[in-house]
């Protein structure tokens, strides 16, 4: 293990962590205009940095177009976010957000190993965001969000974990985002196939600025390999009594502050069985 993973959680706290695909890549622009500045697609095999193309269906799996003006062009971004039940999606919550710089584009592709064809699409009728969500200051917490569609989607959702997975815990992450680990936005390439990457559940203090219990800091199987910009909002999956369970939706770098580069340390991803009393009450609330 990196140097990098033996910081104390008392450091740790002394740092600020950027989400991935958001704050940090490129200091002048909005924070979701990060996320979603890279036009050019790629059907490569490498992508989630690292990662491999997806190895069997994942029909829970969503991604969810993001619409960043520029100039007189529609720029073709992307989030990635989880059916958790046949009308509602989470996400991260910098992935909800309907700034002035990119937004949701206002559908979602359900089930589809491709990110532009295939699935169940779906629109978007409304929006839930954590309340304690405050992407205002550069960075924030609570970063999840739900997504209500118009109509059931048929794939099957995936069950939400009970509990957050114990330190050293197989886990796995999937997404689209960018193939091409750069601080240039231009350089960034998204995958039309999705990707996974096997990874394990770290200590908290092997990433920078996590708050237990509501974040997971997670370390990658495959050197240099990690979550990137535009698989915010993806999936972090376990393995249960033979059944995948979501136990994270990605939100950061773990390491940003010493470390700008995806796939040069851990990742951060909010762990959704902290807030699945969040979660079951809204979706009850407007079922």
């Amino acid at each position: 293990m990196s140097a990098r993973t033996s910081r104390t959680a008392a450091h740790a706290r002394t740092r600020t962590r950027t989400r991935t695909g958001l704050r940090g890549r490129v200091a002048a622009l909005g924070a979701v205009t990060v996320l979603c500045a890279a036009a050019t697609s790629t059907g490569a095999a490498q992508a989630i940095v690292g990662g491999s193309d997806s190895s069997e269906p994942y029909p829970f799996m969503v991604s969810i177009p993001m619409a960043f003006p520029d100039g007189t062009k529609t720029v073709d971004g992307v989030c990635g976010g989880a059916l958790i039940a046949p009308e509602w999606v989470v996400t991260a919550a910098h992935c909800a957000q309907d700034g002035p710089f990119a937004h949701p584009a206002g559908t979602v592709r359900i089930g589809s190993e491709d990110r532009h064809s295939g699935g169940s699409v779906r629109r978007i009728v409304g929006k839930a965001v954590h309340p304690g969500y405050d992407g205002q200051d550069g960075r924030s917490h609570d970063d999840i969000a739900l997504l209500r569609l118009d109509r059931p989607a048929p794939q099957r959702p995936i069950a939400l974990a009970d509990r957050a997975p114990r330190v050293g815990a197989a886990t796995r992450v999937l997404g689209f985002g960018t193939v091409v680990d750069a601080r240039d936005v231009q350089e960034w390439m998204f995958s039309e196939r999705l990707q996974e990457l096997d990874t394990r559940v770290a200590a908290t203090g092997d990433c920078l600025g996590v708050k237990a219990p509501g974040e997971l800091c997670t370390t990658s199987r495959v050197p240099g390999a990690m979550a990137c910009n535009g698989d915010s909002g993806g999936p972090q999956i376990q393995r249960i009594g033979g059944r995948w369970e979501l136990v994270g939706a990605t939100a950061g770098d773990g390491d940003y502050d010493v470390d700008p580069e995806c796939g040069g340390g851990p990742g951060v991803w909010t762990s959704v069985s902290a807030y699945k009393d969040w979660i079951n009450g809204t979706t009850a609330a407007h079922g």
